[in-house]
């Protein structure tokens, strides 16, 4: 190349005119000019061979060089200045850091329910199988096989599972499907880093069965409750009968033993009817009798003379 570029240059140089506006050019003019010729060409291929001779290579980056003659080298070359051949080898650079793929696929669970799964993996490429990636797959290996892996191995995960065990036991099928993708992707020199389960759907007809199932369960819980809410107040009411009547059988035996109780509670009654009809600012007209106020009447000396006759009576009864 270089020999033809000097040709090229030296035909250039002959055309050109000896002199200018006739008048003749000096002696060795010619060999002059071809020696200025050959000395820019020396200075262009100079420049070009060491412009070309090095190459950079960013930070996250590794790159493989290829040659003409023997193909891929091998080996990786790090970040920073790097030197090549010019035109016999060039370098070709890859991404190292990790970067995300996702995916999304309808599948069939094991009780035959059709699920929409969608998959997140991080992913980056081993940097020492460069050169195997360079050969076989290229830049875009990520595009030519993880989209399959994944699709394989999220179909063949939740095959294994109901469609209630994949809500249940999330963790876990996102752990299978991480375990058999990096499994799968070792072959092709990718390295996974994370996987992640970003999306998990159910068919119309399925969430509708979920729905009413949950519905019932809580309509059940209801009624139990609803059950046990009657049993605890008829219990209460039982009680409270109960404490009722021994109350009543109390009172009864206390007043035929001392007639004096009975005095008791008039006068607990008086002093609350006393009370309430002290803090009203209404009139009232009443009998005293009626509202329990007379303490000073005779009806607690009639109330015990009937007491004493019906005892008495029932004494003599008895005697006879």
């Amino acid at each position: 190349m270089a020999d033809k570029l000097r040709e090229a240059m030296q035909r250039l140089s002959k055309s050109i005119p000896k002199g200018s506006g006739g008048m003749p050019s000096p002696p060795g003019g010619g060999a002059a000019a071809a020696k200025a010729s050959t000395a820019l060409i020396t200075a262009g291929l100079l420049g070009y061979g060491a412009y070309n001779s090095v190459y950079t290579v960013q930070g996250g980056h590794r790159a493989v060089l290829f040659n003409r003659f023997t193909g891929m080298k091998e080996g990786t070359y790090g970040e920073g200045l790097n030197f090549n051949i010019p035109w016999f080898e060039w370098p070709r650079v890859y991404d190292i850091r990790t970067r995300p793929c996702n995916l999304q696929t309808l599948t069939g669970s094991k009780d035959l329910q059709m699920v929409t799964i969608g998959v997140r993996v991080l992913h980056k490429p081993d940097p020492n199988e460069l050169v195997w990636l360079w050969r076989h797959l290229g830049r875009t290996y990520d595009e030519r096989v993880l989209p399959s892996l994944m699709n394989e191995c999220a179909k063949a995960v939740v095959a294994r599972y109901n469609a209630s065990e994949l809500l249940t036991k999330r963790a876990q099928v996102s752990a299978d499907i991480s375990r058999e993708l990096a499994a799968r992707s070792r072959n092709f020199k990718i390295i996974l880093e994370d996987t992640a389960i970003t999306h998990l759907s159910f068919s119309p007809e399925y969430s509708k069965a979920v729905e009413a199932k949950q519905v019932a369960q809580q309509e059940a819980e209801r009624a139990k409750y609803v059950v046990i809410g009657a049993q605890q107040e008829k219990q209460t009411i039982i009680t409270k009968a109960r404490g009722e009547a021994e109350s009543a059988s109390l009172i009864g035996t206390a007043v035929k033993r001392n007639p004096g109780f009975m005095k008791l509670r008039r006068i607990d009654a008086a002093r609350d009817i006393a009370d309430i009809v002290s803090r009203s600012g209404n009139k009232i007209y009443l009998n005293a009798d009626s509202l329990l106020l007379n303490l000073l009447g005779d009806a607690d000396e009639k109330f015990e003379n009937s007491l004493k006759k019906k005892t008495g009576s029932s004494w003599w009864g008895r005697g006879k």
